[in-house]
C-alpha cells in the first residue's frame, strides 16, 4: 500500500518545521501553526529565530549540522513564541535528503510527569493538612459562638470607653469563624459533573460578576480564539476558578486599578503524564494576566498549597480551591510571575464534536 507522504507529514502529533537555507520557515505541519497560534501562510517565509526563542545557543549548533550534514538533539530547552510562557521541549534537528541546505525540526513539549510526581507527596500532604483543619474546624466553631456570646453579654454592662475590647473580641471571633467555614467548603467540595462546557461563556459570566463586585476597579480586556472546541467539565466548579483568578488579580492592583486579560488558545501538542504513566491531552488552553506586582519570591513555588498567601491577613485557601477543581477536572495549572506580569494558565480536555464557536 502506498501511503501519501503530506498524510504523514499532516498527521504527525509533535510540531514540525521545515527551515530553508537561509534560516527562513519553509513549511509547518498543523501541529506547528497550533503550537506558534498562527497559520502557516502567515508564517512562511519569516525568519525562524524571529518566531522560535530558544533558551540554548542553537544558531551555530543549528549551522555545523548542516554544514556536516548529521542530525541534532536539544533536550530540555526552553521554548517560546513571544505571546505566551515557554515550555520545556526535547528538538530533534535534521537535514532533508536531496534539498540542500533544509532541515527540518521537531518540537517536542517534554509531558509534565516529573512535575506531576514531584508535586504528588505535596498534594498528599495538604490533603491531610486539610483533613486535620476541617476536624478542628468543627471542633472549634461551637467553642467560638460562646466567646462571642460572652462577650456580647458582657457589653451590656460596660462604660462606652471600654466597649472597645468586647467589639474587638466579638470581631475576631467571627472572623476565625468565618475562616474556618472556608475550610469546611473547602474539604466538601464535591466531585466535577462533566460535560461539554462553553469556556467563553464561563469567561464572560465571571467578567460581568466581577466588574460589578470585586474589580469594578479593573479593566478586563477580552482575546478569544473563536474556534476553541467545548471543554469537558463542571460549569459551575470553572465559574469559581476564574472568579477566583479574576479576585486575586483585582485585589493585587493598587487602588487605581489595573487591566486583566483573559486569553484563549488550542495548543495540539500540550499533555500531561501522570506518575503512574497515564496521560491524556490538554489541549484547551485559558491564561488571565494581570499587571500587578507579580507573586512574592518566598511563596511563588508554593502558591497552590493551602494556607499559604501573599496577601496580609489572606487564609491561602483561594489557589488551593482552584487547584484542586483542576485537578479534579484531570486538568493541570500553573503559573509564571515577574513584577507587572503574573499570567496564570488553566489547561483542559476538549469534549469531543463540539465547538464554542456560534
Amino acid at each position: 500500500m502506498v501511503v501519501d507522504e503530506s498524510l504523514v507529514w499532516s498527521s504527525l502529533p509533535v510540531p514540525a518545521i521545515l527551515i530553508d537555507e537561509d534560516e527562513r520557515i519553509g513549511g509547518l505541519n498543523p501541529a506547528a501553526e497550533g503550537f506558534f497560534n498562527s497559520s502557516a501562510k502567515s508564517l512562511k517565509g519569516q525568519p525562524i529565530w524571529d518566531r522560535l526563542a530558544v533558551d540554548a545557543p542553537l544558531e551555530e549548533s543549528l549551522i555545523r549540522a548542516r554544514a556536516h550534514g548529521t542530525p541534532l538533539f536539544v533536550n530540555d530547552v526552553d521554548v517560546g513564541t513571544g505571546d505566551r510562557p515557554p515550555l520545556v521541549c526535547n528538538l530533534q534537528i535534521a537535514p532533508i535528503t536531496g534539498r540542500s541546505g533544509w532541515m527540518v525540526m521537531l518540537i517536542s513539549p517534554r509531558e509534565l510527569a516529573g512535575r506531576m510526581t514531584q508535586s504528588h507527596s505535596v498534594k498528599a500532604a495538604a490533603k491531610s493538612a486539610i483533613g486535620m483543619a476541617e476536624m478542628l474546624a468543627h471542633e472549634i466553631k461551637n467553642p467560638l459562638a460562646g466567646i462571642a456570646g460572652a462577650a456580647q453579654l458582657l457589653s451590656m454592662n460596660l462604660a462606652p470607653e471600654d466597649l472597645e475590647l468586647t467589639d474587638l473580641i466579638v470581631e475576631e471571633t467571627r472572623r476565625i469563624v468565618k475562616l474556618l467555614e472556608q475550610v469546611e467548603q473547602f474539604g466538601n467540595l464535591s466531585a466535577p459533573e462533566l460535560n461539554p462546557v462553553n469556556i467563553h461563556d464561563v469567561l464572560d459570566r465571571s467578567r460581568r460578576s466581577a466588574l460589578l463586585g470585586f474589580g469594578a476597579h479593573m479593566r478586563i480586556i477580552e482575546d478569544y480564539d473563536p474556534s476553541l472546541p467545548m471543554a469537558m467539565g463542571d460549569s459551575d466548579q470553572l465559574q469559581q476558578v476564574v472568579l477566583n483568578l479574576l479576585k486575586n488579580a483585582s485585589e493585587a492592583a493598587d487602588k487605581q486599578g489595573g487591566t486583566i486579560r483573559l486569553r484563549t488558545y488550542y495548543e495540539h501538542s500540550f499533555r500531561l503524564r501522570r506518575a503512574d504513566g497515564t496521560g491524556h491531552s490538554l489541549p484547551l488552553q485559558i491564561e488571565i494576566t494581570d499587571d500587578g506586582p507579580g507573586l512574592p519570591e518566598d511563596i511563588k513555588a508554593d502558591i497552590f498549597d493551602p494556607f499559604v498567601s501573599g496577601r496580609e491577613n489572606g487564609t491561602g485557601l483561594g489557589l488551593a480551591l482552584v487547584s484542586k477543581i483542576i485537578s479534579d477536572h484531570g486538568g493541570w495549572i500553573s503559573v509564571d510571575s515577574i513584577p507587572g506580569r503574573t499570567t496564570f494558565r488553566i489547561s483542559l480536555s476538549r469534549a469531543r464534536g463540539k465547538t464554542n464557536e456560534g
